[in-house]
């Protein structure tokens, strides 16, 4: 990618946004960039299964990751799932980017096509089993979709009559369920997740700033499950660690947009935030 910038960098609407970015900027070699996938790198969608990055993602990612220390996308998918649908397996220029899946419990390298991961809870065959009926108990079988994750399983709303009742509604039985099974519910955009706990995206980022010793940090989300991961920003920076809070614009999740020291239009929005990114950190190497 030239030095031909297509559009200017917003400007961070607070002063320690202001400080991530020209630090960001300064010395790029020591940026940790970290990136949701749904909703950040990935249009949503009704069904979580035809999710694809944005077509100018992976062009983009390739040509900012050789200018910093790391990109990490960082998703509550599996790290395949996100690999898949991303697109990022075999990409030159990519060799700087790992994918930290289930909330950072599987990495995966890009550099080396290698996945660790843990042996997954047990509570979730439990709760893969009795989700069925109580999904029919509440009145909510039409329209929901179960989606299997393998470390976790999410029930999505976004397809029912109603939603946001559906959502409300499963809201507590899911919960009673995951705490019988040991496991978390996290919820999301039209999406509760179930999930083992002691993991979340704050966690994921902040050990994998530490594990690169990273100089400066932004992260991308746009859903309930990124504030942790915000707010793990937020203490690194009071660490000293520089940091860049974006939002990807969603009117679904305004205590996010509220917190970010940028906004942007989505995940075309995420996408030419890193173009001009990539561009303008040329100039600091």
């Amino acid at each position: 990618m030239g030095t031909h910038i297509t559009e200017p960098l917003p400007t961070p609407r607070t002063a320690a946004g202001r400080d991530g970015l020209a630090a960001l900027l300064a010395r790029p070699g020591t940026a940790l960039v970290g990136l949701d996938f749904d909703g950040t790198l990935a249009p949503i969608v009704a069904d979580p299964e035809q999710a694809r990055a944005h077509p100018d993602a992976v062009p983009v990612l390739a040509a900012l990751a050789p200018k910093v220390a790391a990109v990490a996308v960082v998703t509550g998918r599996p790290a395949e799932v996100a690999v898949r649908y991303g697109g990022f397996a075999g990409v030159p220029g990519l060799e700087h980017l790992v994918v930290l899946g289930h909330y950072g419990a599987e990495r995966w390298d890009a550099a080396t096509g290698e996945l660790t991961a843990p042996p997954p809870h047990p509570g979730i065959a439990a709760v893969r089993a009795e989700l069925p009926a109580l999904l029919d108990r509440a009145g909510a079988s039409h329209g929901t979709w179960i989606e299997e994750k393998g470390r976790a399983i999410a029930v999505h709303t976004r397809r029912a009559p109603d939603p946001q009742a559906t959502f409300e509604t499963l809201r507590e039985p899911l919960t009673d369920l995951a705490t019988r099974h040991g496991l978390i519910v996290e919820p999301g955009r039209l999406v509760l997740e179930l999930r083992p706990p002691g993991m979340d995206k704050g966690v994921a980022l902040r050990e994998y700033a530490r594990h690169i010793s990273a100089g400066a940090v932004l992260y991308a989300g746009d859903d309930l499950g990124d504030i942790p991961a915000f707010a793990a920003v937020e203490k690194l920076r009071e660490e000293g660690v520089p940091g860049l809070l974006v939002c990807s614009g969603s009117t679904e999740v305004t205590e996010l947009a509220d917190r970010a020291d940028v906004v942007v239009d989505g995940p075309e929005g995420v996408v030419r935030l890193l173009r001009s990114l990539a561009a303008l950190s040329e100039s600091a190497l």
